[in-house]
């Protein structure tokens, strides 16, 4: 399965979806960033259609994967998409993640419009993320401005039970090269060697990253369970 994560708006979590959500899920799969076939060394350097060819490429070697797509990128994306048509085929979903904010909203109905109208993609392999939920809030409240497009021409998938929450462990696992699904299957006991680094007089550093690591294996067994049935309602 191939699947791209994109969102012309930035700060809705496509690299989480990406790394977090999908690509664990997926046999074997590899995470293509974009950003990284970009390589010019300017955050505004264009896409190019040699770049575009060399995704092409690579994907077609691939079983599985998941492209993200970074924001900065993600216009070109869609352009080059055009200019090469039918390779929107190459990708058997297109996952967009979204978060509360009103700017985020209409940029996330952008991209979804520009996706069907503008490329062709149908509605059954768009998908939107409900990504840095709070528990505590009516969905489609929070997310109104969505609702109200999918209302409106129901071109993409829409359901209420593809919901990341808000948890900690998304801001503490950056910078982390392992997966949530990694961190909830590591073996190490981390409290027996937090009582043994605390008892060999271990460098504050170390029983720090041990706590933290404590932690992280405590928030990661409830998230893995909420991000499963998120994948399951996603790629059915």
């Amino acid at each position: 399965m191939k699947i791209a994560v994109i969102n012309f708006s930035g700060n809705v979590g496509k690299s989480t979806v990406a790394r977090h959500l999908l690509a664990p899920r997926l046999e074997d799969a590899e995470v293509i960033a974009i950003e990284s076939i970009n390589s010019d060394g300017m955050e505004t350097a264009a896409l190019r259609g040699n770049q575009f060819d060399e995704l092409q490429d690579q994907l077609m070697t691939l079983r599985n994967a998941v492209v993200d797509i970074g924001a900065s990128n993600a216009e070109d994306f869609v352009n080059l998409m055009q200019n090469y048509d039918g390779s929107h085929e190459d990708f058997d979903l297109f996952v967009v993640p979204t978060v509360p904010a009103m700017k985020q909203q209409v940029d996330t109905i952008a991209t979804l419009r520009s996706l069907s109208e503008d490329i062709g993609v149908p509605a059954s392999r768009l998908r939107v993320v409900f990504n840095m939920v709070d528990p505590r809030r009516d969905l489609e409240k929070l997310f109104a401005k969505v609702f109200e497009a999918h209302e409106d021409d129901r071109g993409f998938m829409l359901c209420t039970d593809a919901v990341i929450y808000e948890n900690p462990i998304f801001e503490k696992i950056k910078g982390c090269d392992r997966s949530i699904i990694e961190l909830r299957n590591d073996p190490t006991d981390y409290v027996a060697m937090n009582a043994d680094a605390i008892e060999q007089g271990e460098p504050e550093e170390k029983k720090a990253w041990i706590r933290q690591m404590v932690a992280l294996k405590r928030l990661a067994n409830r998230v893995t369970s909420e991000l499963d049935a998120v994948f399951k309602v996603l790629v059915h």
